[in-house]
């Protein structure tokens, strides 16, 4: 080990007397100095370090920035353009680096003590295993029983949040455990994702050994944080033996189909680049490396990065605006771009009514919403007349930003929309042993609500589907993950079907998702309460702007309706492009339909109905297989055909 510590000192002593040969004219310092300002400022940097003591476990983030932050001679932690790529300016004002000082976790914690007071010490222990795991992971190992808010904010470590050493001292048996129990590795060691490391430096200057491991690389070393179970009590705080999972999108993640295949966690939420990347500052000799995980961790909770941005002064926060700013442009781009996919779809206009479906498209490998259970999607549906007046609206704000409409316990799953005022929202929705609403999270002891839209190839029979399971409004819906009873679409349809009323002239449908991380709802509970970490975290709140998040919106114009003429003559078949299979046939001649037939595009039968019910309108699923059918109906003694493409 000495032999190393030597070596690795002579490669950094020699580098930096070789960078004057290197940097010369760019020196700052008089022509006859030997070393730059930059050379002479990373020799301190080295000296003032000193190695982890052996009764230690973690070092604080600051000792990593020294090589994996920002190189001052942009040797290392850029990109092929030049562009600052450094790890720990992306990390650090990311909702993993703030974990420990997040205004809205302090005051939840706060909220369960004040609501279970004889659980404190328990319920502060289980909290900081995620959002602090530095600090409480050291105290457990120096067997202190207790880590709660108190040592919290008298410790630099735990205040790190999800640091370097959370993630990088992560045992490889990492994956089967959950609920803040972390596997870490004590040996002094740091697992990254590139084989044979440069350990001189690291070893030399930290006292840790850096270690290649494939974990570093997998969705599983997600797992003991993002799968959270919890211990239900009843409304006197007692337990009552049951279990409740809060949530589980690791477990969303292994009932997808992107698990076991190369998109992993990491792929959304820490993107490669390509480019070769030298990832530590000082060594010139450093091979650069490929591809190279980001480290922005950008995820959906636009709303809290922006109100701690806000208030980063009162939380002790010193990042630069600036580097807030790139993870909050990173996030919105993540919830426009990789979340969600939307189509507003016009069936018909018959019965002096509108008939649209919206068709809503999982694209992460989780649920959406994934996460805490405040989050939540809101499908907001308006239809205007010529004049641009509403004729109907579903998922509209007030000025509170409170969903018109919603019941006070919660909204069920809605298949069908057919009046004002009624919502559609996706999310999980707790409930105490009552069945009543609530967002104590020690109080959750049954799901009253979970239709937040699956992932691809989400199915009810997998091995973990009862960490991550569907309510029973949302599972009774025939297009909710299904198609043609085949669950795994991650998909879900929305029909509105519209009164007009009479009306008659243009329409002008508009159709928006939008996002909240905190809907002022999930708060009241808590706002009821007093201590110091909830009253800061209301008066954050209530000015912060709460807008929620726009992530689709989709819109139809210039239709026309008129009740006259909205029943075509003779035999209507509709939508004539269907992406569910769905068809409905009308007759207007006023006789019944005799029989229907359907034909693949090779003139095969794949369906026959004969009418012995004397039905005018008849709805039918077309076979599974995409392609061209042609519809044959007869009416009379005639036969009418129709062709429709199943997209």
């Amino acid at each position: 080990m000495k032999i190393k510590k030597i070596a690795a000192l002579v490669i950094v002593l020699g580098f930096v007397s070789g960078l004057y040969f290197l940097n010369v004219a760019s020196s700052k310092t008089s022509k006859y100095s030997f070393h730059t300002e930059e050379e002479i400022a990373l020799l301190n940097r080295y000296a003032q370090r000193a190695p982890i003591d052996s009764g230690e476990y973690f070092l604080h983030s600051s000792h990593c920035t020294g090589c994996h932050g920002y190189d001052s001679i942009q040797q290392a932690n850029v990109d092929e353009s030049g562009n600052d790529v450094n790890l720990s300016d992306r990390w650090r004002t990311s909702m993993m680096a703030l974990s420990a000082k997040d205004p809205l976790w302090r005051a939840k914690v706060s909220h369960e003590i004040l609501t279970n007071p004889a659980h404190a010490n328990e319920l502060q222990n289980k909290c900081t295993q995620c959002h602090a795991p530095m600090g409480r992971y050291t105290s457990m190992f120096h067997n202190n029983p207790y880590y709660g808010m108190n040592d919290l904010d008298a410790d630099t470590l735990g205040l790190d949040g999800v640091s370097c050493g959370a993630c990088h001292a992560m045992s490889p048996t990492v994956g089967y455990t959950y609920s803040g129990i972390i596997p870490f590795d004590t040996n002094h060691v740091e697992y990254g994702p590139f084989g044979s490391p440069f350990t001189g430096p690291m070893e030399l200057y930290e006292g840790f050994t850096p270690v290649y491991s494939n974990h570093m690389d997998q969705p599983r070393t997600c797992a003991p944080c993002h799968t959270l179970i919890t211990q239900s009590v009843d409304l006197a705080g007692n337990f009552t033996g049951g279990e409740f999972v809060e949530q589980a999108t690791y477990h969303e993640y292994l009932n997808s189909s992107y698990a076991g295949t190369l998109t992993k966690c990491q792929s959304c939420h820490m993107p490669k680049l390509p480019d070769p990347i030298v990832i530590a500052n000082g060594v010139i000799s450093l091979q650069a490396r490929f591809p190279f995980n980001q480290h922005t961790f950008a995820g959906a909770n636009y709303f809290m990065l922006n109100l701690i941005k806000n208030n980063k002064s009162a939380l002790f926060i010193d990042s630069p605006d600036r580097w807030f700013d790139t993870t909050i442009l990173a996030t919105s781009r993540m919830l426009k771009e990789q979340t969600l996919d939307m189509n507003l779809m016009l069936d018909s206009t018959k019965n002096d009514t509108a008939y649209y479906r919206v068709k809503l498209k999982n694209k992460t490998g989780h649920k959406f919403p994934s996460g805490y259970p405040a989050r939540r999607a809101v499908v907001q549906f308006v239809v205007f007349d010529a004049a641009n007046d509403t004729l109907f609206k579903s998922g509209t704000f007030t000025p509170q930003y409170r969903v018109v409409g919603e019941t006070n316990q919660f909204e069920i799953h809605h298949n069908v929309i057919n009046q004002q005022n009624v919502p559609q929202i996706y999310e999980m929705v707790m409930g105490d042993v009552n069945g009543d609403f609530t967002t104590v999270l020690e109080r959750a002891a049954n799901l009253l609500k979970d239709n937040r839209i699956p992932p691809l190839g989400f199915t009810t029979t997998h091995q973990v589907y009862d960490t991550v399971k569907i309510s029973n409004d949302a599972i009774a819906d025939n297009d909710f993950n299904k198609v043609a009873s085949v669950e795994g679409s991650g998909e879900d349809y929305v029909h509105f079907h519209v009164p007009l009323f009479g009306y008659t002239g243009n329409i002008q449908t508009k159709v928006k998702i939008y996002y909240q991380s905190v809907p002022p709802k999930w708060v009241d509970e808590m706002f009821a309460l007093n201590s110091t970490p909830i009253n800061t975290f209301k008066t954050m709140f209530q000015n912060a702007d709460q807008t929620p998040f726009l992530v689709v919106a989709d819109s139809l114009s210039s239709i026309i309706t008129s009740i006259a003429n909205n029943k075509p003559s003779g035999i209507a078949v509709f939508p004539t492009i269907t992406n569910d299979g769905k068809i409905i046939i009308e007759s207007n001649y006023g006789n019944f339909i005799n029989a229907i037939e359907v034909l693949n595009s090779s003139g095969a039968r794949v369906l026959e109905i004969n009418n012995t019910q004397f039905q005018s309108e008849f709805t039918i699923n077309l076979p599974q297989t995409q392609g061209v059918y042609y519809i044959r109906i007869k009416v009379g003694n005639k036969i009418i055909t129709k062709k429709v493409v199943k997209s």
